[in-house]
């Protein structure tokens, strides 16, 4: 709204009519002459009631969810007032308004009696205005938003562009670097997707056992690098380890060491007349 555009806020307790260059007018001149539908732009610049009220609210800075309905109801009514002196007609749906805010305004000033439980509290006679207004200003956003978007015939044209119907095909010119650089890629892919066969080897652990056993009983002891082999590769030693470890368990070796940080010595711990042919 321009300057000159009607207001209704109060100054020192008098009625200002409109502010120029910022300052108030609260008496109309006597030679001021006022066409009859001077207010039908004022009008205009509102889409409703609820576009009023909202206007109301935010030029006070006031908090929609906390509105104090006495001063914004005698706003809204100096509001109305206004129009209805230039168009009945147009201001009915205005009318309507102000009888809600009367009736809220009233409702609020009636004494609430105490109840006990505050669960049973009656609701706020603002409530459903406050959603009203609220959703008329998520509404009237995302209307603004969506006017921001660039329209045909508003903000662009369409352009036609004439395209003949048959085209010559062009193919393009290969040259010896384009064919090495194809080659070298090939073979870049072909690094990349090489696979690996894994052979699986059958070892077990209780024919280790058996051939540890045997070995054992040639002599009274062996040291314990002695029971492996390491010319048959990381699996055998693993395998065989793992032999020993199992007859450790079951109580058929003993392993000894004489002093600290000395050689391990593997020996049978049965007596050595004893028959052993195989571990099952």
């Amino acid at each position: 709204m321009n300057e000159t555009t009607l207001s209704m806020p109060q100054a020192q307790g008098t009625l200002v009519l409109a502010r120029i260059h910022g300052e108030p007018l609260t008496a109309l001149p006597s030679d001021l002459y006022i066409p009859p539908d001077a207010l039908e732009i004022f009008l205009d610049t509102f889409e409703g009631p609820l576009d009023l009220l909202l206007y109301l609210i935010r030029r006070a800075n006031l908090d929609i969810l906390d509105i104090p309905m006495a001063p914004l109801t005698e706003q809204y009514l100096r509001y109305v007032e206004a129009m209805r002196a230039s168009n009945l007609d147009l201001a009915s749906d205005y009318l309507l308004m102000a009888a809600t805010l009367l009736d809220i305004k009233s409702r609020m000033l009636l004494p609430r009696p105490p109840r006990e439980n505050p669960a049973d509290a009656e609701e706020d006679p603002r409530a459903e205005l406050v959603r009203r207004l609220v959703e008329y200003e998520r509404i009237k956003q995302g209307a603004r938003l969506l006017d921001g978007i660039a329209r045909v015939e508003r903000n662009f044209e369409w352009v036609a562009v004439q395209v003949a119907e048959k085209t010559v095909e062009r193919l393009p010119d290969v040259s010896l670097n384009d064919l090495q650089e194809a080659w070298l890629t090939l073979l870049r892919r072909a690094r990349l997707n090489r696979t690996h066969h894994i052979r699986r080897e059958t070892l077990s652990v209780r024919e280790h056992m058996s051939a540890i056993l045997r070995r054992l009983r040639e002599g009274d002891e062996l040291p314990f690098e002695a029971l492996f082999d390491v010319t048959h590769g990381i699996s055998s030693l693993i395998v065989g380890f793992l032999a020993v470890l199992e007859l450790v368990k079951e109580r058929l070796v003993r392993i000894s060491q004489n002093a600290p940080m000395e050689t391990l010595y593997v020996r049978l711990a049965y007596a050595s007349h004893e028959p052993v042919e195989s571990v099952a």
